[in-house]
């Protein structure tokens, strides 16, 4: 098998198993959605950071039939560096924002983006959080202790994880697990994986299960696959 047809098969089984885990959550009903798109952009975040400047109109394009979506953009770099914007609802104003953001070396603060979500969910029910990470270097324990947290508010953690970091994938599984949410590994030579689960989330978090499957018969193949097998409950 060519080593384009293992990464084509690599990225359909990450899918595969995103939606198992996405099919067990509660519907959701809401007119705007609220969700925070967080990412690492520390130095090795560069590739995959312009790679979501151009993904990040998804987020809106796919929720407009629903009534729109608020994005909060989150991102940590740097020594200590730590950035949450206002709530932007529409695309150029979250693609001004990321635009604005060079990478820079530093370690993970994961746990900065948790804080800020529960920050944000007590103020009003943020219905999704969106990571993009590749790597953890923080105490599993104090993530776990948020994550936990963010599951008793309702309040689903969705980490898309770039490479092959034994020890972050089980790190990630975990934090997703507690907030009720859901891990999926990507490729970033592959951006459509990474712009099916960002439309994915997105429709989700405005109007659940039974928005994303209406919004998927307008769309195209890869989004109707997701929303065909993403059957939750439509009460």
């Amino acid at each position: 098998m060519k080593s384009k047809d293992l990464r084509t098969t690599s990225d359909s089984q990450a899918i595969d198993l995103f939606i198992q885990q996405v099919q067990s959550l509660p519907s959701v009903r809401t007119q705007l959605g609220r969700l925070i798109f967080a990412l690492d952009a520390t130095a090795s975040r560069e590739h995959t950071w312009d790679q979501a400047c151009q993904l990040q109109s998804e987020l809106f394009l796919a929720t407009q039939p629903l009534g729109g979506l608020s994005v909060q953009l989150c991102y940590y770099r740097g020594f200590g560096e730590f950035h949450a914007s206002p709530w932007l609802t529409n695309t150029q104003s979250l693609l001004q924002q990321m635009n604005a953001v060079s990478c820079l070396g530093g370690h993970t603060q994961i746990a900065k983006v948790l804080k800020q979500a529960l920050l944000e969910t007590r103020k009003e029910a943020v219905k999704a959080v969106i990571l993009v990470v590749d790597s953890c270097e923080e105490s599993l324990d104090h993530l776990c202790q948020l994550a936990g947290e963010l599951g008793l508010l309702r309040t689903p953690l969705f980490v898309f994880h770039e490479g092959q970091d034994a020890q972050a994938k089980r790190a990630f599984e975990q934090l997703a697990r507690l907030s009720g949410g859901a891990y999926a590994p990507f490729d970033s030579h592959s951006p459509g994986t990474l712009k099916a689960l960002l439309s994915a989330v997105a429709v989700f978090a405005t109007g659940g299960h039974k928005a994303l499957q209406d919004f998927s018969r307008h769309q195209g193949a890869e989004i109707r696959r997701l929303s065909q097998q993403l059957k939750g409950p439509t009460s």
